[in-house]
């Protein structure tokens, strides 16, 4: 139990780190850009959707790389470890070459599809051919960050991302002076692109991948794929339900809309430690397969679990006290700050079904079981989600209440089911034996 609880906080206090630190990259560009005005604004907005789709496919991808590797570095093959390293960046070679001719080739019909106004599009195409064409930025720092965090390494991505947050605010502060939104794009490019290799040498460094790096792919590239596939479609069925679903909620009324906005930018920072222990269960648990320890897996997850409910318990506590203050950072509306304050107040009371949905999720894809989530994440979101906004918030004429009833039934639904299975499928240690046996044979 206590080397356990070493491994677990070891691993996800990094990770909780490092999402603080992306978070506060995010905020420092949005400080930047806003001196530029509020088009600027707008137009890095417009170009964040399309780099939060594209980022669906190169977080499924690190994950099915993630599965495949932890449970190869349990094992200590290191030679099954490079395959899987090689077959990763190839796929995240490819798929990013095919973003780049989309970019080139349709970037502006994008643009306009979203954004609509001329000098919007246009302004936002600036932005678009220096941050969104060159992806493959992200798509490297991505999986090369999840490659490494599988096994077992969560401080250097973690070191990374304090790095480049200094290099973007030089480079912000420096270059939007000169060059304004252009500048604003260089500079998170550049960023990138230094991510990549400091994680590209310390995970060289780790493994000796490059030394027998190859232009092929090895056979076991097909299961990387298949773990892959239902956690892309998981990510791009929440993006485009959330689409709709805030759509929805642009009906109810604009103040609604934005106290939701405002609602949902804070609940951001509950789900911090459900994140950071996520990374910890899936990586011990992964480690565990390969080591063929299949007795402790069901006391992995649920001790991770249980950490991460504590500190986010402790939120819950924080969001339901202060909720006034928390909603009166963002606005002096009383009418906003009525609607924030009781949302915030929903949210606190359903913190151990929203860590669930993190933690156990990452604990059953650690077992391969990828599907199951992706099904549950798509009955939550179009079926209870929007029909719960449709019934609730507007049928009944709740409101923004009565959206984020739905929300809570969404997550209490998701979040016990995922929990029965995880104990489900741990439970009888002989049969994860025979599974994963015949797995590997």
């Amino acid at each position: 139990m206590t080397k356990f609880k070493k491994n677990i906080f070891e691993l996800a206090i990094p990770s909780i780190i490092e999402n603080i630190l992306q978070i506060m990259l995010s905020t420092v560009d949005t400080y930047f850009v806003a001196t530029i005005g509020s088009l600027a604004i707008s137009a890095v907005g417009i170009n964040t959707l399309i780099s939060n789709l594209y980022l669906t496919f190169f977080i499924a991808l690190g994950t099915g790389i993630g599965i495949m590797t932890a449970r190869a570095d349990g094992e200590n093959n290191s030679i099954k470890v490079k395959e899987n390293i090689q077959n990763g960046l190839l796929m995240t070679l490819l798929i990013s070459i095919l973003f780049l001719i989309l970019n080139i080739v349709f970037g502006h019909d994008f643009l306009h599809f979203i954004g609509k106004d001329y000098e919007l599009v246009e302004t936002a195409h600036i932005y678009f051919n220096v941050v969104i064409i060159p992806i493959a930025s992200l798509s490297f720092m991505t999986v090369l960050s999840s490659i490494l965090k599988s096994l077992g390494d969560t401080k250097t991505p973690m070191m990374t991302v304090f790095f480049i947050n200094v290099i973007n605010v030089i480079l912000d502060y420096i270059l939007i002076q000169r060059y304004g939104i252009l500048g604003a794009g260089m500079a998170t490019t550049f960023s990138r692109l230094v991510a990549c290799v400091i994680l590209m040498v310390q995970l060289n460094k780790r493994t000796g991948f490059l030394s027998s790096f190859k232009l092929s792919f090895t056979k076991d590239i097909h299961e990387m794929v298949k773990y892959a596939i239902p956690v892309g479609l998981e990510k791009i069925s929440m993006r485009i339900g959330q689409l709709v679903y805030g759509g929805l909620i642009v009906t109810i009324g604009i103040t609604h809309y934005t106290a939701h906005n405002i609602a949902g930018t804070i609940e951001g920072y509950s789900y911090l430690p459900a994140m950071g222990f996520g990374v910890a269960a899936f990586t011990i648990i992964g480690h565990a397969i390969g080591e063929k320890n299949f007795h402790d897996i069901k006391k992995i997850g649920l001790l991770t679990f249980k950490y991460s409910t504590i500190f986010m318990v402790a939120i819950g506590i924080v969001f339901f006290v202060f909720a006034p203050n928390l909603a009166g950072i963002f606005t002096d509306d009383p009418e906003i700050i009525r609607l924030v304050t009781m949302v915030l107040r929903i949210i606190a009371l359903f913190q151990p079904f929203l860590c669930s949905t993190q933690v156990i999720a990452s604990s059953l894809q650690a077992l391969g079981d990828v599907k199951y989530p992706f099904y549950l994440t798509t009955i939550g979101i179009w079926v209870i989600r929007i029909l719960g906004t449709l019934f609730f918030g507007i049928y009944l004429k709740m409101g923004l209440i009565g959206v984020w009833i739905s929300y809570a039934i969404d997550v209490t639904f998701r979040g016990s089911l995922l929990w029965i299975r995880f104990k489900k499928k741990t439970k009888d240690t002989d049969i994860l034996r025979k599974e994963f046996s015949y797995e590997s044979s």
